[in-house]
C-alpha cells in the first residue's frame, strides 16, 4: 500500500522523506463518484490501497445515499468533496441540466444568472452534507462547471456563507506548464483565472494546476507517465476509474482502463520512479483536515 502523507508540506517544493530525498506531493482525485455502481466500487478500491488521495461526488446520483457507505471507513484517509453538476443526466433530471456546449455557450454569452446558480449550488451542498455528515473538502466541477461564469460567483459565495474560515478548497482547471494542449487550453479559458481571483479575495484556498485533461485514449500509463514526470508539487491530477466499464458509459472503457493501471505495480514504480507522494489537498491548500 502506498501511504498518504496528511502534514502540511512546502507547496513550492515539496518535502524530504525519511531517506533525505525531495518529495513532490501532489493530489490524485477520482471523478465522478456515484455516477454508477463500477465508479463508487473501483474509486473506494483504489482509495483503501493508497492509489488515490481525494474523490468527488456527483450527488445527484440516485446512487449516492447507499454508495456514501463505501467512503464513510476512508473519512481522514483522503479528501471528499463535491462534483458541481450542471450537464449531466443527473442535473436534466434535478430540472437544471443542460449539454456542455450549452452551457458553455451561456456562460460566454453573460453567464449564468447567479440568483439560480446559489440555489443549485446550496441544493447539491445540501445533498454532499445529507449523507455524509460533514462539509465538503473541496468543490470542483463536472465538466468543469465550477468556474463558468455565474456559478463561480455563486460557488464563491456558498462556500463563504455556509462555511466561513473552514471553506473547502476548490479546484482550477489551469494545465500544468508544458502540458497545455488544446484541449485544457479551451477548458482553462472558461474561467480559471477568474475563479482564482475571486477565491484569493475570499481567502478560499485553490489548487492551482489540474493534471490529466486527456480524450481518454489507450494510452493512459505514458500519459501518466509525463503527468507526473512534469507537475510541479501541488498539482491536482483528476481520473476517472472504474472497475469495470458499465453499460451506457461512453468512456466506460477508458474507466477500466484507469483503474487498471492506477491499481498496478507499474503506477507504484512511476509515482518511486519520480519521488511523488499523494497526499490530501487539504494539507497542501487549506492546512491538514482531520
Amino acid at each position: 500500500m502506498i501511504s498518504l502523507n496528511t502534514t502540511t508540506p512546502s507547496l513550492a517544493f515539496g518535502v524530504r522523506n525519511d531517506g533525505g530525498l525531495l518529495m513532490r506531493q501532489l493530489v490524485l482525485c477520482a471523478d465522478d463518484f456515484a455516477v454508477h455502481e463500477a465508479a463508487s466500487r473501483g474509486i473506494a478500491d483504489l482509495a483503501r490501497q493508497g492509489r488515490l488521495s481525494a474523490t468527488s461526488v456527483m450527488v445527484l446520483s440516485e446512487r449516492w445515499p447507499r454508495d456514501a457507505a463505501l467512503l464513510r471507513p476512508l473519512r481522514g484517509r483522503i479528501d471528499v468533496g463535491l462534483h458541481l453538476d450542471w450537464t449531466s443526466e443527473f442535473a436534466r433530471r434535478a430540472g437544471h441540466g443542460m449539454s456542455v456546449g450549452a452551457a458553455m455557450l451561456r456562460a460566454s454569452l453573460g453567464g449564468f444568472d447567479r440568483g439560480a446558480a446559489r440555489t443549485v449550488v446550496d441544493r447539491q451542498l445540501d445533498a454532499f452534507e445529507a449523507q455524509w455528515g460533514f462539509p465538503p473538502d473541496h468543490v470542483d466541477g463536472h465538466q468543469h462547471v465550477q468556474q463558468f461564469a455565474g456559478i463561480r460567483d455563486a460557488l464563491v459565495a456558498a462556500v463563504c456563507q455556509r462555511y466561513g474560515a473552514r471553506a473547502p478548497y476548490l479546484r482550477v482547471s489551469r494545465p500544468v506548464p508544458g502540458q497545455a494542449d488544446l484541449k485544457s487550453r479551451v477548458i482553462s479559458a472558461m474561467g480559471a483565472q477568474a475563479l482564482q481571483s475571486r477565491a484569493r479575495q475570499a481567502h478560499i484556498g485553490c489548487a492551482p494546476h489540474l493534471g490529466g485533461v486527456y480524450d481518454f485514449d489507450a494510452d493512459y500509463p505514458s500519459r501518466m507517465d509525463r503527468w507526473l514526470a512534469q507537475a510541479p508539487s501541488g498539482t491536482l491530477i483528476m481520473c476517472h476509474p472504474a472497475d469495470a466499464a458499465a453499460s451506457g458509459d461512453v468512456i466506460g472503457t477508458a474507466r477500466a482502463r484507469e483503474y487498471a493501471h492506477l491499481r498496478s505495480d507499474a503506477f507504484a514504480q512511476q509515482l518511486s520512479a519520480h519521488q511523488i507522494e499523494l497526499v490530501r489537498g487539504g494539507a497542501l491548500y487549506t492546512g491538514s483536515r482531520t
